[in-house]
């Protein structure tokens, strides 16, 4: 049996449910509910995004932004399965706050709504984001902790000096020279020419599309040589939305977060891929926009402008990375060479693959500590 479907308990078809509005789906956490802000915040283009603040009741703390990756959201940091990033920072003194960027699956962006690229990301929703809270905070030290794509939004911000005067940067996966392995890439290519016509993303959960439906030849393809029975897994795992990539060793997943992966993952937006494919093969951050004028701010290439990055980085990778592969060691390479005067250093966690170094159950004894050592050293 490929994979497991429940049998409808009538004989009508369900009907999918899709959002349409930009409300977001409540974040699922243990921590006390009124040390949770929720801030209501919308960029300058007009986009509402969601903005968490967690309230430690001490004013003096340095704060730390995590931007979570492409289809994820802020509950990537805030498993209450196990100990989560946030508790991390909570307990070594600093105020996390949590950014669900536009390519959150908290909001319904990647299904439906106004399209994006990562410009978009990198000219509004991360600078203005980061505007906001050092409104909030005042001259406290400010860090950003960002994962995947979250980072490499991140450099492009960086290196357009929108986001100047950070105190210290972790980017876990890729930075700015982003390299995936040959297959990826062309099947990255091939599906997203062969099926722009006919779908606009790809789904991870397949209890909301059902076995009769145009998606289920991607996850019949997913459980091919798949050993975990799940067809979410089977997508994510094996295939990451059918690019032929892994984004986590499966061992380093406790139970709970494995059956909430349709939860901590939404569905991959096609009409993304001319901008990455393009990112991909220029091995660099580049901008799409090349004739609005709106997006004269970033730079063309970020890796040629890496030099005005101010902050120190700390560049984190897992040794198993099915996805970005050594994007980050080849970027620590890069910028040793080119940029020398830039405080850049690198680490991989050994058995770690990309989600994992988040999500993994133990993460908090071999990735976190690595985290809170680099932010302890420049607060």
């Amino acid at each position: 049996m490929i994979f497991r479907t429940t049998p409808s308990r009538t004989a009508r078809p369900a009907l999918r449910r899709v959002r349409t509005t930009a409300a977001l789906r409540p974040l699922r956490h243990r921590l006390d509910p009124s040390r949770v802000e929720e801030i209501p915040f919308r960029t300058s283009d007009g986009v509402r995004l969601g903005l968490t603040r967690v309230d430690t009741g001490d004013t003096g703390r340095p704060a730390v932004l995590l931007l979570h990756g492409h289809t994820a959201s802020a509950d990537m940091f805030l498993l209450p399965e196990t100990r989560n990033l946030v508790d991390a920072l909570l307990d070594d003194g600093y105020e996390p706050w949590l950014l669900d960027w536009r390519g959150s699956c908290r909001l319904p962006y990647n299904e439906t709504g106004r399209r994006y690229t990562y410009d978009d990301v990198a000219l509004y929703d991360i600078p203005e984001a980061v505007a906001h809270i050092r409104d909030r905070i005042g001259e406290r030290p400010l860090f950003v902790v960002a994962h995947c794509i979250g980072s490499l939004t991140l450099s492009l911000s960086m290196t357009a000096g929108l986001v100047p005067g950070l105190a210290g940067v972790v980017s876990q996966g890729v930075f700015l020279t982003p390299r995936l392995a040959g297959r990826t890439s062309l099947r990255m290519s091939v599906a997203g020419e062969l099926l722009k016509t006919r779908i606009d993303h790809i789904p991870v959960d397949f209890r909301k599309v059902g076995l009769w439906s145009k998606y289920t030849p991607l996850f019949a393809l997913a459980a091919r040589k798949a050993s975990c029975p799940d067809p979410t897994c089977q997508i994510l795992h094996h295939s990451a939305w059918g690019t032929g990539a892994s984004l986590f060793v499966h061992e380093n997943l406790a139970e709970a977060t494995h059956d909430r992966l349709a939860e901590l993952l939404g569905p991959a937006p096609l009409w993304i891929l001319p901008h990455l494919r393009r990112i991909e093969l220029a091995r660099s951050v580049v901008r799409w926009h090349d004739t609005d004028h709106r997006y004269r701010a970033l730079p063309q290439n970020a890796l040629d402008m890496a030099a005005r990055i101010d902050a120190p980085v700390l560049l984190l990778s897992g040794s198993e990375n099915g996805l970005w592969l050594d994007s980050q060691r080849l970027c620590h390479e890069v910028l040793a060479r080119r940029q020398p005067q830039l405080d850049v250093s690198y680490t991989e966690i050994p058995g770690y693959g990309h989600l994992d170094t988040f999500l993994g159950r133990g993460a908090a004894l071999d990735v976190f500590g690595h985290i809170l050592e680099f932010l302890g050293e420049r607060r």
